[in-house]
């Protein structure tokens, strides 16, 4: 599948600034970010949400690897899955519980917590939700509020992006492949 929206948008003063970004940070320019760029005000605030996002640290980020993840998997969004593997294994996840994700239910690569947090990104993925109560009170007596607040926010938050990206026909840039390059030949 080819994008749904032309990956050249204008080379506004921004743009030219967030491509200087992603190739320093990501070694290419994202294609989220260029097709972003076709709206100055989205671009802008997708900067600064993606930001603030980011400053968010109650929640392990191993869980919160494997959420992210879930979600993406759950929506069927091929670029989430492909950048997130890279994210996530250049900050130290396991390879094998990234690459066990979409076959969560059968791996053995999980702990209990993980496999928790797995069920509540997925069932808050489906449409509609399908969120039980044991599972809600489960993690917010492991985790505590505060966690499962920005557990819940960072599955949705997934979900607004793996549905745009699905929805503008993105798919892998090849991330997950770099990470298999870069591996030691003794491994």
């Amino acid at each position: 599948m080819t994008a749904r929206i032309s990956l050249t948008p204008p080379r506004t003063l921004l743009f030219r600034a967030v491509l200087w970004y992603s190739n320093r940070t990501y070694g290419k320019v994202i294609d989220p970010l260029r097709t972003a760029a076709h709206h100055t005000g989205v671009l802008r605030a997708g900067i600064r949400f993606e930001l603030a996002v980011g400053r968010w640290k109650k929640l392990d980020p191993q869980l919160k690897a494997l959420a992210v993840m879930t979600s993406a998997a759950t929506v069927g969004c091929s670029w989430c899955i492909d950048f997130g593997y890279w994210e996530n294994h250049r900050h130290g996840v396991d390879p094998r519980k990234l690459r066990d994700v979409p076959v969560w239910h059968e791996s053995e690569a999980h702990t209990p917590l993980e496999r928790d947090v797995m069920a509540y990104a997925e069932a808050m993925s489906l449409t509609p939700p399908e969120v039980g109560h044991e599972l809600v009170e489960r993690l917010r007596t492991t985790l505590g509020e505060a966690a499962l607040v920005e557990l819940t926010t960072m599955v949705s938050v997934e979900n607004m992006r793996s549905r745009t990206n699905s929805a503008l026909g993105l798919t892998s840039q090849g991330f997950k492949d770099r990470c298999e390059a870069e591996r030691p030949a003794n491994r």
